[in-house]
């Protein structure tokens, strides 16, 4: 599995929640744990002997993962492995899952699999409910209009007998030639409405949202980098791809419940030129002149990236 989705840099910067006193308290507590340990258990009897809530043993977990682990994608092949039948495989399977863990653990170092098998094991331990989604991301104009893929891997856990999306992997940092360490609590109890514009899950139920959206529907969606923008928000064009022999000289966009002072864009990473804007009742609308020849338009709101889409 290819854990591509920590490259691009405009999704994980910016995300972040409130901080209760509770969690002011973890976080300090945290402070003072060992930045590795020899297993999971060790961990687990940490957190176990210093938090008593649910919501504070998970805060704990994820904390302590995204401090302290480094995304490094040379951890792709480490542990690679052929079998002859489906007993074989799932013998080295869970071989593999165990190696994985302790290399996490102890080395500080995974990709996906490494964050979201940990995180899983540590609750297990804990005795939170919980369990793996495996699914596919939208983090790059490459991801636009592409085929489903597994590439990825998050976590669901139950506090308090309800369900909450974890993405420790996204949590920890960005990666974009080497790790950069930039941890958020974006992805710790992350809103369903908010982690479906980038997270598609295999079984579309572990999304946790009330609405309906098809793999190719999340394949076409433009990316909505801007936090405050939901998919029901964009109007128009609903779709990431646009082809410019459908349009007469400019692209027009329709957007509601969002109230940018201003708009931008630019094509290819090239100069932002602003837009003149339109707004009645809570919908904004504006139009971005064509330039034949270009592949990639990113639209800014208040000078921060907030949409991308991929031009044929």
């Amino acid at each position: 599995m290819k854990c591509l989705t920590l490259i691009f840099v405009l999704f994980i910067s910016g995300f972040s929640t409130g901080i209760s006193q509770n969690s002011n308290r973890v976080e300090t507590i945290l402070q003072l744990y060992p930045d590795s340990f020899n297993s999971p258990e060790e961990l687990a009897n940490f957190i176990r002997r210093d938090f008593k809530t649910e919501e504070e043993k998970v805060r704990a977990v994820y904390s302590w993962i995204i401090q302290n682990v480094a995304y490094n994608s040379d951890e792709y092949k480490k542990f690679d492995y052929s079998f002859k039948n489906f007993r074989e495989r799932n013998q080295k399977e869970e071989k593999t899952r165990k190696k994985i863990i302790s290399r996490t653990i102890k080395k500080g170092v995974a990709v996906c699999e490494g964050y979201a098998f940990l995180f899983e094991k540590v609750c297990n331990l804990l005795g939170i409910r919980n369990y793996l989604v495996r699914g596919d991301t939208k983090s790059n104009f490459s991801d636009i209009g592409r085929k489903f893929s597994k590439n990825h891997l998050w976590n669901i856990a139950y506090i308090n007998g309800k369900p909450y999306l974890f993405d420790p992997t996204w949590g920890a940092g960005k990666f974009s030639i080497k790790f950069i360490k930039d941890t958020s609590y974006f992805y710790y109890k992350t809103p369903p409405e908010q982690l479906i514009k980038t997270h598609y899950p295999s079984m579309f139920e572990d999304a946790l949202v009330d609405f309906k959206l098809t793999k190719e529907d999340f394949s076409l969606l433009p990316l909505i980098i801007n936090k405050k923008v939901l998919i029901e928000d964009i109007i128009a064009p609903k779709k990431g791809v646009l082809f410019t022999d459908e349009y007469l000289g400019a692209f027009p966009f329709e957007i509601q419940n969002i109230n940018p002072e201003k708009v931008s864009y630019s094509f290819d990473a090239g100069p932002k030129k602003e837009v003149d804007l339109k707004r009645v009742g809570n919908t904004l609308t504006f139009s971005i002149p064509i330039e034949l020849g270009t592949k990639n338009l990113l639209i800014y709101f208040n000078d921060k990236p907030a949409l991308g889409y991929v031009i044929q």
